[in-house]
């Protein structure tokens, strides 16, 4: 062997080992938050599938803002894989001020958000409507299922009338898919979806009540960020791992008293995590700790730490199955569907 070739292959084994190093190096400030290891257990009763495909207010969903230079491709199109499209092309371009007004009201049908696309008089897509500008075609985009269930027919005329009127408002000429592919493209859709949707909570019972400032700035002190109504755990990259939340049915003000909060993984709408529920678990030992509180499953049962490891598998599982799917946990194609 030349020395040539021993000279390659040593910078080769540096580097490797420089890499092997970063990414323990990376792994080891994640999991350095984590209060404890946890034994393994027997499966736990806590991983419950979701009662019911409904809408449970827990994430968000906000789109972000419109970048600088024009519309992300990817933004500025419907997701074929969710949605289902009405066009409508005009019979003359058709200025974004006129348009805008008259879409104002196009935002919701029934329990069902709608997106709105648009082509410029240039060939230009839009996932938003600008000032100055003309558009020849629009697409009315609707999600075919969520957590309040399939798209219905009554949904579905909805959006229909809603394209006529711009139609006739416009000149335009409206082209969709007829209501009966559409209704079974939803029932299958809802059904797949709802196989793999899951939240997992806990409970803080407070020995005394405590006021929301009070909760809220131990919840800080662990970590939690304001996240909406809520408070978020979030992962490295800004997305949030799980949220803290007030009872159901309590005003939302600053000197209201409560005596319990709540800690909820909403599974698809989560960062992906082999530890999702350990972790979990172990930010709300070192919060009870704080609020003086103990901490219990979703039923107000005294939490076992071994039933850790059986959860967080199961929620791996979930995780593997929704990208698997299509549904990859934390994007916003989830969030169209488990919302």
């Amino acid at each position: 062997m030349s020395d040539l070739q021993i000279l390659l292959i040593s910078i080769g084994v540096v580097l490797i080992a420089a890499v092997v190093l970063y990414n323990w190096w990376q792994d080891w400030r994640v999991r350095r938050s984590m209060q404890s290891r946890f034994p393994e257990g027997e499966r736990d009763p806590l991983m419950q599938d979701a009662p019911s495909r409904r809408e449970p207010g827990i994430w968000t969903g906000e789109p972000a803002a419109a970048p600088a230079g024009g519309d992300d491709p990817a933004e500025a199109e419907a997701d074929e894989a969710c949605e289902v499209v009405i066009d409508i092309a005009f019979g003359h371009p058709v200025p974004g001020e006129a348009l805008g007004g008259a879409l104002q009201s196009v935002a919701r049908v029934g329990r069902k958000p709608v997106r709105i696309f648009a082509e410029t008089d240039a060939g230009v897509h839009r996932a938003r409507l600008r000032e100055g500008e003309h558009y020849v075609s629009m697409q009315l985009a609707v999600v075919l299922a969520n957590r309040s269930g399939p798209l219905t027919a009554i949904e579905w005329s909805h959006l229909w009338t809603l394209a006529q009127n711009l139609a006739e408002r416009f000149e335009g000429v409206i082209e969709a898919p007829e209501q009966d592919a559409v209704l079974a493209r939803a029932q299958t859709l809802d059904a797949h979806c709802a196989e793999m949707d899951a939240q997992v909570g806990l409970i803080l019972q407070l020995a005394q009540a405590r006021s929301r400032q009070a909760i809220a700035e131990a919840a800080t002190s662990v970590g939690f960020l304001p996240y909406g109504e809520r408070w978020a755990w979030m992962a490295e990259n800004g997305l949030p791992r799980f949220l803290m939340q007030f009872e159901d049915g309590v005003p939302d003000t600053a000197d209201q008293l409560h005596h319990r909060v709540d800690l909820v993984l909403d599974v698809p709408n989560s960062v992906p995590d082999d530890q999702a529920f350990s972790r979990m678990m172990a930010v709300g030992r070192d919060l009870a700790a704080r609020l003086e509180a103990s901490l219990l499953d979703d039923q107000g049962r005294t939490l076992s730490d071994s039933a850790a490891p059986a959860i967080d598998r199961q929620i791996s599982g979930l995780y593997d199955q929704l990208d698997k799917a299509g549904f990859l946990a934390g994007t916003e194609r989830a969030a169209r569907v488990f919302s």
